[in-house]
C-alpha cells in the first residue's frame, strides 16, 4: 500500500525545537519546505499539511500531543482518514544509531522509544513503516540527552542527516519502502567534517 500519511514525531514548543527528540519534526518541516501544497491545520491534536511529492499526495502530520501521546492524534487521524497503518511513515530519533545514520524498517518492536509505543498501541499493530534517525547515545541519561540540543559541532551532520532523511521520504513515495530500504540502509556511518 502507498503511503498516505507521514508522521514526524517530536515535542510541541520552542523549549523543545532544536532537541535530539524533534528530529522528526525537523523532517517533516522539510518535506513541507520542499512539497507543501497547502496550508497547515490543527486537527486531532496534530499540525497537518498537504503535501505532494511527485504524484502522491500525502498529509504530513506533527502530533503536538507530546512525544508520549503521539499515538493519540495519529490514530484519530489516521481513523478520520481511513488510513490504514501500513499507509503512515513514521520519522523519529533513535539513540541506539550514531548520529547521522537513517535506517528504514517496515515495522518491528518500538525499542523502548515512547512515542512509537504510543503510536503502535494506539493503531494495535507494531507494523508502522518507519525511519528511525541516528542521535548517538552516550553513558549520560537518557531521557535528559534526547531533550538537550545538538551541539555546535554535531550541527553539519544533524542538517545533513535531516535531508538525507527527508530524501529518504521522498525514496519510499516514489520508489517503495523495499527499494528505498536498500537504498538507505546500506549506507555506512556520515564522516564528521
Amino acid at each position: 500500500m502507498p503511503v498516505r500519511m507521514v508522521v514526524g514525531l517530536g515535542n510541541p514548543g520552542q523549549r523543545y525545537r532544536h532537541t535530539r527528540h524533534n528530529v522528526g519534526f525537523m523532517v517533516a518541516a522539510e518535506i513541507l519546505e520542499r512539497a507543501r501544497c497547502g496550508p497547515d491545520r490543527m486537527r486531532d491534536e496534530a499540525l497537518t499539511a498537504p503535501a505532494k511529492i511527485g504524484e502522491q499526495e500525502i498529509v504530513v502530520v506533527q502530533p503536538q500531543t507530546f512525544m508520549n501521546l503521539s499515538g493519540v492524534a495519529v490514530a484519530a487521524l489516521a481513523r478520520r482518514g481511513g488510513i490504514d497503518p501500513s499507509e503512515i511513515l513514521l520519522v523519529y530519533d533513535d539513540a541506539d544509531l550514531p548520529l547521522g545514520v537513517i535506517r528504514i524498517r517496515q515495522g518491528g518492536s518500538p525499542a523502548g522509544h515512547r512515542g512509537v509505543t504510543s503510536v503502535v498501541q494506539t493503531l494495535g499493530t507494531r507494523d508502522v513503516p518507519r525511519v528511525r534517525l541516528g542521535i548517538g547515545k552516550d553513558p549520560g541519561d537518557l531521557a535528559e540527552r534526547v531533550l538537550s540540543p545538538f551541539g555546535r559541532a554535531e550541527m553539519p551532520q544533524v542538517e545533513r542527516m535531516i535531508k538525507d532523511a527527508a530524501d529518504a521520504v521522498e525514496a519510499v513515495l516514489s520508489k517503495g519502502l523495499i527499494a528505498a530500504m536498500n537504498e538507505y540502509n546500506r549506507r555506512v556511518v556520515p564522516a564528521e567534517n
